[in-house]
């Protein structure tokens, strides 16, 4: 995303980001910590920090919530145990059927960032032999589920059916009807539910949203976002000594699966792990309360499910997904109006189902465009958002470009914020503008004053370590979303959950529903290869609508 950057204007970047951000610091932030403040010191201040910026605060002499993770692969090791606070979130035990991965969370819990578990905590943890298991302990307050996507609905349908607060992994659902009967459950069965996307809790993508919010970037009529990467290099055969093996007309011998597929270096398809091929299907079919029965087909189902159809739903679900969010949360989480795209399986020959190229286009409404009653603009006030997600090359890696009359405002892989000016044509003095101009903004002010940069090489670094928080990253947001779960739970309305408002997470299920809409429908674009206008109730929980409804013979997770 930032590839094409020299080093000064990556630091200048920073900088006027920065610099916008301290202007945007007025009353209503009172006696918290500034914005800039919050991404220089966050990383190294530990979760305190984080519990104030975004307004929930520590459970004080209220127990941590105790809680079971269901599904302990790359998000759920990773994401939801590793950056995880203990002092919120107390996890007791877990779940999953692969014995690989059963000994992934002993170890990422030993690995947790916090350093909150000893090694008699993890020995204490339970091991629970199967998701029924989970459910009917009583011991467990909060379910965090992270299994493959086919399973959210109804694991996380039964575990609010027993008693459990659910947070969920995206994408919510596999579909659109089991989104809406998940928020369904969630209400019936007073319980609380997230989902996450947890860029609702990045202070990059707040700062970002801040600086979009002001209208420093002037008139925004275009979003360009992308999730590029390199999985498509093969893997070659090699001799003890690490050399290439060659066959007898000197080419690379290519590494092949268990079905004589070609092996890439592909994350979407890892090898088999001991024990992973024993694992009895039969065994850990889940038998959902409504009767349905959910079986992998096979072990290659079970360890590389995001390649099927059956049980994920592509890369508009595992990556488009988060950027669409994000692209939303800047046009002030309005609903797109339509979305026209092209995506296909153009490159692996490895019997995968889902796409390995994606590129979509999305209407949305302007910030602050006046709506009709179906949602739509009553003049031609549109955004165009443009998204692609490849597989074959990562030289712009992932982000999103916000571009204005006045200004452009550029995303970086959840850690990097970077502002650049337009040039003025009003103030033909000021001829200085784009990539290598320093900007300083006024306090409480939207405007961007200009200077040229004359920063060289080690002036860059200075400005690039100071933006960066010296050395240290900001969070991506998965803590503080768990953080805040547990404190919407220890302290909302027991009573009546959902109608006390000032105790709700940040991606509740209607929010979530909108952002599963847009991935899937989007996959239902490329599939027909037409133009799709979004229907307001499709967005609605309590309507029975659906866009897989419209296309018959077709799913928005796969073909037909």
């Amino acid at each position: 995303m930032t590839n094409h950057l020299t080093d000064e204007q990556r630091a200048i970047g920073r900088a006027n980001a920065f610099a916008a951000i301290g202007g945007l610091e007025t009353g209503p932030r009172a006696g918290y910590p500034t914005r800039r403040d919050f991404l220089v010191a966050a990383a190294a201040a530990g979760p305190a920090l984080g519990a104030l910026y975004f307004g929930y605060k520590p459970l004080g002499d209220k127990p941590a919530v105790k809680a079971a993770i269901i599904g302990t692969g790359n998000e759920g090791c990773d994401a939801m145990i590793r950056q995880s606070n203990r002092d919120y979130v107390n996890y007791i035990g877990y779940c999953d059927a692969r014995p690989y991965n059963q000994q992934r969370a002993r170890d990422y819990f030993a690995r947790q960032d916090l350093g909150q578990y000893t090694k008699d905590d993890i020995a204490a943890l339970k091991n629970y032999g199967s998701i029924k298991e989970v459910l009917d302990d009583p011991e467990v307050e909060m379910v965090v589920i992270a299994l493959p996507l086919w399973l959210h609905a109804p694991v996380a349908i039964d575990a609010m059916k027993a008693g459990k607060h659910v947070f969920c992994e995206k994408l919510m659902g596999h579909n659109i009807a089991e989104c809406k009967a998940m928020i369904k459950a969630a209400r019936e069965n007073n319980r609380l539910l997230a989902i996450g996307h947890q860029r609702h809790y990045s202070a990059i993508y707040d700062n970002a949203n801040a600086i979009v919010r002001s209208g420093m970037l002037g008139d925004i009529r275009h979003i360009r976002a992308s999730w590029h990467r390199n999985n498509g290099q093969l893997q070659f055969e090699k001799d003890s000594d690490g050399h290439i093996k060659r066959d007898e007309h000197g080419n690379p011998i290519i590494k092949r699966d268990e079905h004589g597929n070609p092996l890439y270096f592909d994350s979407w398809k890892p090898p088999f792990q001991d024990g992973d091929d024993r694992v009895d299907l039969d065994a850990i079919a889940y038998k959902a309360s409504d009767g349905k029965v959910y079986k992998y087909r096979n072990h290659d189902e079970l360890v590389r499910w995001r390649l099927y159809d059956k049980t994920g739903a592509g890369l508009m679900a595992e990556l488009g997904s988060h950027q669409l969010d994000a692209c939303s949360i800047f046009l002030g989480k309005q609903h797109p109006l339509a979305v026209t795209g092209f995506g296909g399986s153009y490159y692996y020959d490895d019997g995968r189902e889902v796409d390995d190229h994606v590129f979509v286009n999305f209407e949305f409404p302007t910030i602050g465009a006046q709506l009709d009653s179906n949602g739509v603009p009553v003049d031609k006030d549109r955004v165009i958002v443009s998204y692609s997600s490849i597989t074959t090359n990562a030289f712009e890696d992932y982000g999103e470009v916000v571009m204005g009359t006045y200004g452009t405002l550029m995303v970086s892989k959840e850690y990097d914020i970077y502002l650049y000016k337009e040039f003025d044509r009003n103030r033909p003095q000021a001829n200085w503008a784009g990539r290598s101009t320093s900007i300083t903004v006024e306090k409480g002010s939207n405007a961007m004053a200009t200077s040229p940069s004359l920063a060289g090489p080690s002036q860059a670094q200075s400005i690039g370590a100071l933006a960066a928080g010296d050395g240290e990253l900001p969070s991506r947001g998965y803590r503080e979303e768990l953080e805040h779960f547990a404190y919407c739970i220890r302290n909302g309305d027991s009573s009546n959950y959902h109608a006390d408002t000032e105790h709700q997470p940040r991606c509740p299920g209607p929010v979530a529903l909108a952002d599963a809409v847009i991935a899937l429908t989007s996959n239902l674009a490329m599939r027909h290869k037409t133009r799709i206008e979004f229907k307001p109730e499709w967005f609605d929980p309590d309507s029975p609508a659906v866009p897989e409804a419209e296309y018959t013979g077709r799913l928005a997770r796969g073909r037909a």
